[in-house]
């Protein structure tokens, strides 16, 4: 059954709004081009309140909506996103006319929606960051990385008020801990972020059991989980008192949330 994040002095408004928590993974890419202002669109039409999207810094140092460094899986070119300018990256057609999009506009163009924010290399920190302090939405982002240092050096630059999540080295001791049953180190270990976003198994380890999910939240952190598409291993995340599903199909699982809400309200 969903829980709240203990009550923090400090707590960012990412967390705001009642658990669970959907994370439409990169928009809701059906039948459009994933981390674009269309499947952004068409995750906000179906009624998602937070999306995750990555970026990559374009040659001219702006912070693109990108998952991948290379232009190879979504517009079959070979070059690298670092390699070109801004305007050159905006002139490539991913499909009907659907462009690349920057970090910037996807801000601008979804002020109440919350943004979950993967900084992909360490040449975008700085220019993510920039994207974030100047559309005044660190209250509403949370900044993800496999690398400590690169979310680190995205979060030093916007302060206490944007939400983070683990790194690699951060969640994947904290999970040995947890299964361990010590929720002290767990805690000290994690003591720098406000969620784990997790598989469901980190080298053949279970992540979501009932008692990891206890000793995680006894840790003080929320556990998000990815990527979750099939609707009954998500109600039975959801049942484990899991607060958020990353999600490829968020037309699938807001309504999987909403009914949770209305039974625990």
């Amino acid at each position: 059954m969903p829980r709240r994040r203990p009550s923090d002095e400090r707590e960012p408004g990412w967390f705001q709004p009642a658990l669970p928590r959907i994370l439409a993974h990169r928009g809701l890419a059906l039948g459009v081009p994933e981390n674009t202002l269309a499947a952004f669109e068409q995750a906000v039409a179906a009624g998602a309140g937070y999306i995750e999207t990555d970026v990559n810094a374009s040659a001219d140092g702006v912070a693109i909506a990108s998952h991948d460094q290379t232009l190879d899986r979504i517009a079959g070119r070979p070059e690298r996103i670092a390699d070109l300018t801004l305007a050159q990256l905006l002139e490539i057609d991913l499909g009907g006319g659907v462009r690349l999009v920057t970090l910037a506009d996807v801000l601008a163009a979804h002020p109440g929606i919350r943004f979950n924010i993967d900084i992909k290399s360490e040449d975008v920190a700085a220019p993510a960051a920039r994207a974030i302090h100047e559309a005044d939405a660190a209250d509403r982002v949370l900044l993800t990385s496999f690398s400590t240092r690169r979310r680190r050096a995205a979060v030093d630059v916007l302060d206490d008020r944007v939400a983070a999540s683990a790194s690699v080295g951060e969640f994947v001791p904290a999970l040995f801990a947890a299964k361990l049953g010590l929720v002290p180190v767990v805690r000290w270990l994690l003591r720098r972020v406000d969620a784990v976003q997790i598989p469901l198994t980190v080298f053949g380890m279970r992540t979501t059991t009932p008692r990891m999910v206890r000793r995680l939240h006894a840790a003080g952190v929320e556990i998000h989980v990815w990527t979750i598409n099939d609707v009954a291993v998500a109600r039975g995340l959801l049942m484990r008192g899991v607060d958020g599903l990353v999600t490829d199909r968020a037309d699938l699982m807001l309504p999987l949330a909403e009914e949770f809400r209305a039974r625990f309200r």
